[in-house]
C-alpha cells in the first residue's frame, strides 16, 4: 500500500477506568490496515470531543445527550467505597449507606455518580479530581464512593474498598455522533457486540454460499411409461385393462 493509500486513523477516546484492550486487539486483527488511536480523556470531556469531530467514537460513561449522540450500553459497574485499611467497615463484606453516617464522604468535581441523597457528611470543599480525593482518603480526611474500575485505577497499598449497597451505578457505553455513523463505526459496533467476521449483521462478511437446487418430490418416469396413464378423471384408480377378476359367464 502506498503512502497516498494509507487509511486515516480511527480515533477512539475512553473514560478513565474503562479497559478497551480486548476490543483494540480484535480491531487490529480484523482491520490491520486501519490504525486505531486510543486516548484517555476525562469522563466529562468525551462528549465534547465527539461533537467537535476530534474523535470518531468513545467508550463513555452514561448519560450522554441522545439527541446528538448514538450510544450502545455495554455494561454496568459495581459501586464501592474506598477507605483506609484500618477503617471499621473493612470488618464486613458489604457496606450500607448507614455505615457511613459518621464519615466525610468526598465528592470530587469529576465524579461520575449522581446521588439523590448522598450518605455520610459532606466535605467543606470538593476535591478537583478523583485522584485528589484518593489522596485525601489516604490522609484520613474522608472516604470516597466510586465505580469499581476507578478504585482499581487509583489503587494504593494503604487503601482498600468494599461494595456499597443501594448506591448509584455507572453505565459504560460506546457512543458516536449520530450524523457520523461511518463504516468504521459499524466495524467497531460489531466488535464490541461480539459479532464474528462472518456475521450477517457485520461488515466484511463472506459471500453467502450458493443455494443448492431443491429436490423434486416426484420421481421422473421413463418415457413411455405407464405412470399417470389410464386414470379416470384424476381419481387415481387402477387402469381398467390391469384389473383382475373372474371372466364373465356368457349367456
Amino acid at each position: 500500500m502506498t503512502g497516498s493509500e494509507v487509511s486515516p486513523p480511527f480515533r477512539l477516546v475512553y473514560a478513565p477506568g474503562v479497559m478497551p484492550g480486548k476490543w483494540v486487539r480484535i480491531w487490529n486483527e480484523r482491520l490491520p490496515d486501519v490504525p486505531l488511536t486510543l486516548t484517555q480523556v476525562p469522563a466529562g470531556a468525551a462528549q465534547g470531543l465527539l461533537l467537535s469531530g476530534d474523535a470518531d467514537a468513545g467508550l463513555v460513561r452514561l448519560p450522554v445527550d441522545r439527541t446528538v449522540l448514538s450510544a450502545i450500553p455495554l455494561y454496568t459497574e459495581q459501586t464501592v467505597v474506598v477507605v483506609p485499611k484500618d477503617h471499621l467497615v473493612t470488618a464486613v463484606d458489604t457496606v450500607s449507606p448507614e455505615d457511613l453516617a459518621d464519615d466525610i464522604v468526598l465528592d470530587p468535581l469529576d465524579s461520575v455518580l449522581t446521588w439523590e441523597s448522598p450518605p455520610g457528611r459532606p466535605a467543606f470543599e470538593r476535591p478537583a479530581t478523583t485522584a485528589d480525593a484518593v489522596e485525601l482518603v489516604a490522609a484520613g480526611i474522608g472516604v470516597l464512593v466510586v465505580p469499581l474500575s476507578l478504585a482499581r485505577l487509583h489503587h494504593r497499598k494503604d487503601l482498600t474498598h468494599r461494595p456499597l449497597e443501594r448506591a448509584p451505578e455507572s453505565d459504560v457505553a460506546l457512543a458516536w455522533p449520530e450524523a457520523a455513523t461511518t463504516d468504521r463505526v459499524e466495524d467497531l459496533i460489531g466488535i464490541v457486540r461480539g459479532r464474528t467476521v462472518n456475521s450477517t449483521r457485520g461488515r466484511g462478511q463472506q459471500p453467502a454460499q450458493e443455494k443448492k437446487p431443491e429436490r423434486t418430490a416426484r420421481r421422473q418416469q421413463p418415457a413411455g411409461g405407464s405412470a399417470g396413464r389410464g386414470r379416470r378423471g384424476g381419481t387415481g384408480g387402477t387402469p381398467k385393462n390391469l384389473r383382475r377378476g373372474k371372466p364373465r359367464r356368457r349367456s
